[in-house]
C-alpha cells in the first residue's frame, strides 16, 4: 500500500502540526502579533490519532509531531501515548517530534516512556540576551533545562539552527563543538520564505555554501552518507567527533529525494512546503465511521505532489513564496 507520487518517490515520512500556536515569536518565523486559529477549528486530538493511523496503514514509517510548539497544545501527551503503539506493533519506526524546548523540562521523561528514542530542538544561539530578542519572548535558560532533561532521559538530541547573517553566522563554530561535546548533532538552516514578518529576510539570508566556506576554515568536514530520513545533508567534524548538517532548500534543494507530506491541525494536507496546492481531508474524515473516503482523498492527494518548490529570496520578490507561517504547516 505504499504511497507513490507521481515522480516514484515513495511518500514515507509524515510531518503532524498539532497546533500552530507557540509559546516564542521567533523573529524569522512569525510576526510578534500573529493571530492564530479558533481552537474550534482544530482537529481533535482523537482525529488526529486516526487521520496518522491511516497513514501508517497507507505505507509510512516516520511520524514527527511539529507545531508552533507541539509540547503546548493541551493532552499533547495523550497523542503521544495513542501513536506509541504503532511503534509497539512494529508498523511505524519512529515517532519523534521537533521542539523549541521549552516545555522538555516537563515532558521528556514521558516522552521516553513512550518509545520516542530522538528529538530535534531548534536552538539559534546560546547567547541568552540574543536568544530573546529572536524568540522576542524565550528564556534559554529554561531551554538548556530541558536539554539537559532529555539527555537525562535517554533522548538523542539534534539542534537545528537557522543561519541568519548578521546574527549567528559568527557563532556556530562555538555552537557546533558546543553540542558535538555533548553528544548532540547540530544542523544549520537556511531561512525560507514563509508567511509575512516585521523584517526583510533578504537582509537575514545567508547561503549555506557560504557558511560552509567559512567554517572550514577552522573544521576538517568531511562529507558523509548518515541520513535520519530527512532533507539534511551531513559531514564529520574531525576536530570535534560529530556531524554537523546543512538543509539547503534556497542553494541546493532536496526536492528529488522528498519522502514528506506534512499535516495541518485542521487537516489540511500539503504535498509541498513551498508550494499552495493542499487537500482537505477533514471532510472526508468526518464524512464517515470508516476509512475508505479519507484514504482515497489521501491518494488523491499524493497524485498531485509537485516536483519541487517555488522557494526565491531576492531584492525584487518583497512578498514571501508562501503566505502561510511556517508554524502553520508544520516545521
Amino acid at each position: 500500500m505504499d504511497m507513490i507520487d507521481p515522480f516514484g518517490r515513495s511518500i514515507s515520512y509524515l510531518r503532524v502540526s498539532v497546533t500552530d500556536r507557540c509559546d516564542f515569536r521567533c523573529t524569522y518565523c512569525m510576526a510578534e502579533d500573529m493571530a492564530f486559529l479558533p481552537k474550534k477549528d482544530l482537529l481533535s486530538l482523537e482525529e488526529i490519532d486516526r487521520l496518522c493511523t491511516v497513514f501508517i496503514e497507507k505505507g509510512v514509517k516516520k511520524l514527527r509531531l511539529t507545531g508552533g510548539e507541539p509540547l503546548v497544545r493541551k493532552n499533547i501527551m495523550y497523542l503521544v501515548r495513542q501513536l506509541s503503539r504503532h511503534l509497539d506493533s512494529g508498523a511505524l519506526e519512529e515517532l519523534t517530534l521537533t521542539t523549541n524546548g521549552s516545555q522538555l523540562s516537563r515532558f521528556a521523561r514521558e516522552l521516553a516512556d513512550c518509545g520516542v528514542k530522538r528529538i530535534n530542538v531548534s536552538l539559534d544561539t546560546l547567547d541568552a540576551d540574543k536568544f530573546h530578542a529572536i524568540t522576542r519572548w524565550g528564556n534559554l535558560a529554561k531551554v538548556m533545562e530541558g536539554i539537559d532533561a532529555a539527555q537525562a532521559a535517554g533522548l538523542h538530541i539534534k539542534l537545528n539552527a537557522v543561519a541568519l547573517k548578521g546574527f549567528n553566522d559568527l557563532e556556530i563554530p562555538d555552537m557546533l563543538r558546543w553540542a558535538n561535546g555533548r553528544g548532540m548533532d547540530l544542523t544549520v538552516i537556511e531561512t525560507m520564505p514563509m508567511g509575512e514578518i516585521d523584517g526583510d529576510r533578504t537582509d537575514q539570508y545567508l547561503p549555506l555554501s557560504l557558511l560552509r566556506a567559512n567554517l572550514e576554515r577552522q573544521f576538517t568536514l568531511t562529507d558523509i552518507p548518515f541520513k535520519t530520513g530527512g532533507p539534511a545533508r551531513y559531514v564529520q567534524v574531525a576536530e570535534t567527533g560529530g556531524r554537523l548538517g546543512f538543509i539547503t532548500p534556497m542553494t541546493h534543494n532536496f526536492c528529488e529525494s522528498c519522502n514528506r507530506v506534512r499535516l495541518t491541525c485542521t487537516g489540511t494536507l500539503y504535498m509541498c512546503l513551498g508550494q499552495n496546492d493542499d487537500a482537505d481531508l477533514r471532510a472526508p474524515l468526518r464524512a464517515s465511521e470508516g476509512n475508505e473516503l479519507l484514504s482515497d482523498a489521501i491518494d488523491e492527494a499524493i497524485g498531485r505532489k509537485p516536483k519541487g518548490h517555488d522557494f526565491v529570496i531576492d531584492r525584487r520578490t518583497n512578498r514571501p513564496a508562501v503566505s502561510r507561517h511556517m508554524s502553520v504547516t508544520g516545521g
